[in-house]
């Protein structure tokens, strides 16, 4: 019995962590405005007023609906092309989201892996995937991530793997650094003691409690994605046709920003 317990592990319920959450104002005013971009993002075609790329150069720089010369059905105005400013940034909203959610997987599971293989077998695997963490994290992470679109092509796939190459470390030093706390614990050298591999050991006992931590880098990590998306847009080196993403939507509005400040 007290084997069970101690493989059991330091695991919390699923009941009071969620309760906690939701007693957080903060953290629930968080997940409404997450859930209400995403939802945007989602039933985008049910809710836009109208085609993001349709143009009518008729109705070029029509300003807000707090304009005395607001134009009716166009509630943000349109831009030097006649396109429809509301419409653009709910479809760009796919984009970012699709980009915050891929990218931030795909750098997790590559830090995941790397941080708990480090933290758990130590020794030279250790020092050989922390020396690569220290000599990544060296180089500005916005123009590595340029010159790696650059070098791979514009487009959302270069741009999710541009991401994930540049931010995996973020997540490698944080499970590694859990991870050797957590092999301290009763509950692992009990699972050593009844004969559980390295490697059952760090998926069915290190890694659910490592999970808490990952959730809180994976939400910090989207954010990160769609700010590092829309500078590559910004740059022209993101969607290569006229798609609205935010980034661009940045870079034309700069353009015209004496004629039509709003």
């Amino acid at each position: 019995m007290a084997e069970a317990a101690a493989l059991a592990g330091p695991v919390r319920g699923r009941g009071s962590t969620v309760g906690r959450l939701l007693a957080n104002r903060r953290v629930v005013l968080g997940g409404a405005v997450l859930l209400f971009f995403a939802l945007a993002a989602v039933f985008a075609p049910l809710i836009a007023p109208h085609d993001p790329v349709e143009q009518d150069l008729l109705l070029q720089y029509a300003p807000p609906f707090w304009s005395d010369k607001a134009e009716p059905g166009y509630l943000f105005g349109t831009d030097n092309l006649g396109r429809d400013i509301l419409s653009r940034l709910i479809y760009g909203a796919q984009i970012a989201l699709f980009v915050a959610v891929t990218a931030a997987a795909a750098a997790g599971l590559l830090g995941t892996v790397l941080g708990l293989l480090a933290g758990y077998l130590g020794g030279w695997v250790d020092a050989v995937i922390s020396r690569l963490v220290e000599i990544w994290m060296a180089f500005p992470a916005v123009l590595l991530s340029i010159v790696l679109v650059a070098v791979m092509g514009t487009g959302l796939h270069s741009v999710i793997i541009a991401i994930a190459v540049i931010d995996w470390t973020r997540f490698c030093r944080v499970v590694r650094a859990e991870t050797m706390a957590q092999k301290q614990q009763d509950y692992v050298a009990s699972a050593v003691t009844v004969g559980l591999g390295r490697m059952g050991i760090l998926w069915r006992e290190i890694l659910p409690n490592v999970l808490p931590l990952l959730l809180v880098l994976f939400t910090l990590e989207m954010g990160i994605a769609v700010i590092v998306e829309a500078i590559l847009s910004y740059v022209n080196l993101s969607l290569a046709s006229d798609f609205p993403t935010w980034g661009t939507m940045i870079a034309d509005g700069r353009k015209y920003v004496n004629q039509a400040p709003w």
